[in-house]
């Protein structure tokens, strides 16, 4: 915990605390806060003098807990805390810098900022005011809506059949149980298992048009990793196979191969690297070109003839 913090900012911690894990013992109190025993009762202290009624309970089970039917002040930020969310706010939200804009974050982050102390939030709002942030062309936002049923899925562990548009402009309906959503460099996903093809897929949420439940359950995998699976999952189960042989050894390429490019195998003195992609011409002209190793591309047909666009026009514009 910061050192910087006043003995006020440290009695709301400990406020934080008590409400989080009940039965919290004075040590543990202590290590959370970074101070001493008797400085973490001095805490509990201010509370109690603040008309927070904090109890303590003996034995082996015991600790501080606040009394049952409690009710708690509104949430104070510390100035640090209150930085730290602007600053995520802004990372993630570039729009939510402009006061003037109709941006549904940026009125949330305004109603925050308002109800701050006011030293608290006058250094908020002058963050907000003249930082600025460039947009991120990769990212994308779901619908708030569409996001709220997927997560409320997940948590309950519900089916769902789901209405999905590709890039492209197909859509079709799927039925699929939400395992987790994740979110990954400004893009959101939902991992799944989808029953039409009985396999792990990944759909990005801003490409759900519908999320409807069905009546049916399902249980996740035992120790699963969203994180994990989803980058796994990201090069497999699109509409056109990709084949791409390195001149080089596995443990040279790897560290220039993304997960969404597919799975990286050896292969005689050098490896294969076989998925799936659902741009061809995005692969070959983002992804490929930054491995920095000879490669030939063998499969398949539109990753070969996007690959063979982006030579012919790079041969054109080295000609004189």
């Amino acid at each position: 915990m910061p050192t910087e913090l006043s003995p006020t900012a440290r009695a709301l911690r400990t406020l934080e605390i008590l409400q989080a894990r009940p039965g919290t013992t004075a040590g543990e109190l202590a290590g959370r806060l970074g101070v001493t025993e008797r400085a973490a009762r001095r805490y509990v202290g201010i509370l109690r003098e603040a008309g927070i009624p904090v109890e303590s309970v003996r034995g082996p089970y015991g600790g501080y807990r606040l009394r049952r039917g409690t009710r708690l002040p509104p949430v104070v930020f510390t100035e640090t805390e209150a930085l730290g969310l602007v600053m995520a706010v802004l990372d993630g939200q570039p729009t939510a810098a402009d006061t003037a804009a109709d941006d549904l974050v940026g009125s949330a982050l305004g109603k925050v900022i308002q109800v701050l102390p006011e030293n608290v939030g006058r250094q908020a709002a002058a963050l907000r005011r003249y930082a600025s942030a460039a947009p991120d062309r990769y990212s994308s936002r779901p619908d708030p809506t569409t996001t709220s049923a997927l997560v409320a899925a997940v948590a309950a562990r519900r089916r769902v059949l789901i209405t999905y548009r590709t890039e492209s402009g197909n859509e079709w309906d799927a039925e699929v149980d939400p395992w987790a959503v994740v979110v990954r460099y400004g893009r959101w996903y939902l991992l799944c298992h989808a029953h039409h093809a009985d396999a792990v897929r990944t759909y990005r949420l801003d490409r759900v048009r519908a999320v409807r439940e069905t009546g049916h359950t399902f249980e996740p995998p035992d120790g699963l990793d969203p994180v994990a699976v989803l980058e796994e999952n990201l090069g497999s189960g699109w509409e056109f196979p990709t084949r791409v042989v390195f001149d080089a050894p596995v443990a040279e390429v790897a560290p220039w191969i993304r997960p969404p490019m597919g799975r990286l195998e050896p292969s005689g003195d050098g490896c294969v690297l076989v998925g799936s992609t659902g741009n061809p011409s995005m692969y070959a002209q983002e992804w490929l070109p930054t491995v920095p190793f000879a490669f030939r591309v063998e499969g398949g047909p539109g990753l070969r003839a996007a690959v063979a666009a982006l030579a012919a026009r790079l041969t054109a514009a080295s000609n004189p």
